[in-house]
């Protein structure tokens, strides 16, 4: 029991000291938590192999957060940015597997191990992506909505790469692996549908996902209702959080994505009256739980491997983002993503994702990936991920400033009414005035000294 305390106090020490540094040296904290991470697991050695163990618990921040942003869009938004759902994101995807497959083709890799590497890095980080957004409120600008847009087709994608993968496995490594084999069989223990036929495995599928959607619809406002009358608030507490887990759970044991699983519900409970007490009691759960996922990242670099293989994790790191990035700015020239959200959406989507980590496990598992490339691969996932926020930094410190004198220019006003009031000065002061003389009906002329106040 000594121990587990002693590296809880290491993850939670590490953090401490860290995220306020980098936040003070306008770093953001997602890149706090990723060098408290590196220091506490390649540098000092003070947390180990449970480092893999951790970051698949922390992995349920993203859950969390996925579940959060769902909450922010009304069906009727979700509807509305399916060009740029299906346009914009399927293209990212398709386009950069094809080309990432090309190249490890080129080189000489088999078919199957090319075409598996193109889909994991076609994937970006959520976390990082949408964390760095809201805390830079980047949020409600067009470069950051196709980000996200993208975001979500990649998380979607992810359910049909894990059924896919598995067809690509290489009969030398399945017979090479029984050990993993044996895993994976007890691993499908927590499946229901892991020995069902196709048609089967299907209507499961639609039976889960119509449970959450009905569910979330009809049964979650009796529940809170109930909840909420009996005056305790950690009671929400847990009812939010075993919402959460009990969605995330279903969706596994079904095969699905929980990400995708809890976005829905999200989606679902957009309208819902207890909308906000559900935030304000699973935002705290998952901010710890997502700067815990950075820190394991940061500290499951294995420096070791990378010294041995400095040159080639550098190009692939580098290469991997510098393509990823011209093919984001070509998409956002298609789509007409304009001014500096264009540079905001290639350079926030430009790093492979937690997402990675998922499958480059998953094929591991399923013989399609061999042991050393795994642990090659893991790298340029992991630096790529570190390296973003210093591209939110290039944008915010170099791009922004480029556009800021261009993109607020816009025509004048063609003014065809004249005001029976003049208000002199638009500040905190005079807009209450002005809401009280409109709402009378009174019409009113504004005037300010600061431009960019009157717009």
């Amino acid at each position: 029991m000594t121990g587990y305390f002693l590296q809880a106090f290491i993850y939670l020490a590490a953090a401490v000291v860290m995220v306020p540094l980098a936040k003070r040296l306008g770093l953001g904290s997602v890149l706090g938590y990723l060098i408290a991470g590196v220091l506490i697991g390649p540098v000092f050695g003070l947390v180990g192999s449970e480092t893999t163990t951790i970051q698949h618990f922390a992995e349920f921040g993203v859950v969390m957060m996925l579940f959060l942003v769902g909450m922010e869009l009304e069906p009727k938004a979700l509807w509305d940015m399916r060009n740029r759902l299906i346009g914009l994101g399927g293209l990212q995807v398709g386009l950069t597997t094809l080309a990432i497959a090309g190249l490890a083709l080129a080189i000489g890799e088999d078919f199957g191990i090319a075409l598996t590497i193109g889909l994991i890095f076609a994937l970006s980080s959520t976390a990082i992506v949408l964390q760095t957004f809201s805390e830079k409120s980047l949020n409600k600008t067009d470069g950051a909505r196709n980000a996200f847009s993208v975001l979500l087709f990649q998380d979607i994608a992810v359910i049909p790469m894990l059924a896919f993968i598995p067809m690509l496995a290489i009969p030398e490594l399945v017979e090479q692996s029984r050990a993993l084999a044996d895993s994976a069989q007890h691993h499908e223990s927590y499946s229901l549908v892991a020995h069902l036929p196709g048609w089967a495995y299907g209507l499961v599928v639609i039976a889960a996902i119509a449970f959450v959607i009905v569910g979330g619809h009809f049964l979650s406002r009796p529940l809170f209702r109930y909840i909420a009358a009996s005056g305790l608030r950690e009671m929400f507490t847990t009812t939010a959080l075993l919402l959460v887990i009990g969605i995330a759970a279903l969706m596994s044991l079904v095969g699905l994505s929980p990400a995708l699983g809890t976005f829905l519900a999200g989606v679902v409970l957009a309208n819902s009256e207890f909308r906000h007490e559900l935030e304000s009691n699973i935002e705290p759960f998952k901010g710890l739980l997502l700067g815990l996922f950075f820190i394991t990242v940061g500290a499951g670099i294995n420096f070791a491997i990378l010294s041995d293989n400095a040159l080639l994790v550098a190009a692939i790191t580098l290469g991997l983002m510098s393509f990823k990035a011209l093919v984001l700015y070509v998409l956002a020239r298609v789509f007409n993503i304009s001014g500096s959200d264009r540079w905001l959406f290639a350079l926030s989507l430009a790093q492979a994702g937690e997402f990675g980590f998922v499958l480059l496990s998953f094929a591991h598992q399923q013989h399609v990936l061999p042991t050393e490339l795994v642990q090659l691969l893991s790298l340029p996932v992991a630096l790529s991920m570190f390296l973003t926020p210093g591209l939110f930094i290039l944008f915010e410190k170099v791009i922004l400033p480029r556009f800021a004198g261009t993109e607020n220019e816009q025509p004048a006003d063609e003014i065809d009414e004249q005001g029976s009031v003049i208000i002199a000065g638009s500040g905190r002061f005079g807009q209450i005035v002005n809401r009280l003389l409109v709402s009378n009906d009174i019409t009113t002329t504004v005037l300010d000294y600061q431009a960019s106040r009157i717009e």
